[in-house]
């Protein structure tokens, strides 16, 4: 299923979007769009957008302090045009990469509730069906992990989330982990810049091997 910017199958999803809009008419208040290349390798999947961050702006990742290392750590490893998302309007690029949400819209207490994860996950598989053959599938956090498994049609138990560590899926499909980058986790120094570059050169040179596999 593609990507629709006019969903409401979360009712208490869509009514805290409304009251979001009423008190924030400029923000984009809405399902967020994946961003970046349709037709990368590289699928990172957060969590959900932030209220002052993704669901302000329209982009992934982009007006929060999460996407401040995220963005830093894509351009260093060629994923991007630039080191910073300032806007869905900026001329920012994604190479090879495209960025999206377990959940789409903002949920309250930045918290989605389970039934609203599975109601988004036909939309994460079909995202899931896009990336090519040695395409990689990279989870920030333990929900996104488990998203994207749930997507990929596998049993939750039988991969377990781990900072770094690589899940051969069926199909050809490879999970990455990696703790999420948001401010709680960045600063309390359970994900460091260096842990985050860690599985970012990972992320490259699986690529890279499966490209040459390939030639």
């Amino acid at each position: 299923m593609g990507f629709d910017i006019d969903c409401r199958r979360c009712s208490r999803l869509s009514v805290f979007l409304d009251q979001v809009k009423q008190a924030h008419p400029g923000y984009h208040a809405r399902p967020v769009p994946p961003f970046g290349d349709p037709r990368a390798q590289l699928l990172i999947v957060g969590l959900a957008p932030g209220m002052h961050g993704a669901n302000a702006s329209g982009r992934p990742f982009t007006g929060d302090h999460a996407g401040i290392l995220l963005y830093e750590t894509l351009y260093r490893y060629g994923f991007s045009s630039a080191s910073e998302s300032l806007s869905a309007s900026d001329n920012l690029q994604l190479l090879n990469c495209r960025i999206t949400n377990a959940v789409k819209c903002l949920p309250p207490q930045n918290k989605p509730k389970g039934d609203e994860i599975n109601n988004c996950n036909t939309y994460l598989s079909g995202e899931l069906d896009t990336l090519p053959k040695g395409g990689l599938a990279l989870a920030l956090g333990s929900i996104a992990h488990k998203a994207v498994l749930k997507a990929a049609g596998v049993k939750l138990s039988a991969y377990r989330f781990g900072h770094g560590e690589v899940h051969l899926l069926p199909a050809g499909l490879r999970l990455l982990d990696s703790y999420h980058c948001s401010r709680y986790n960045t600063q309390t120094r359970r994900l460091t810049p260096d842990m985050f570059r860690s599985v970012f050169a990972k992320a490259r040179e699986m690529l890279e091997e499966s490209n040459g596999d390939r030639e």
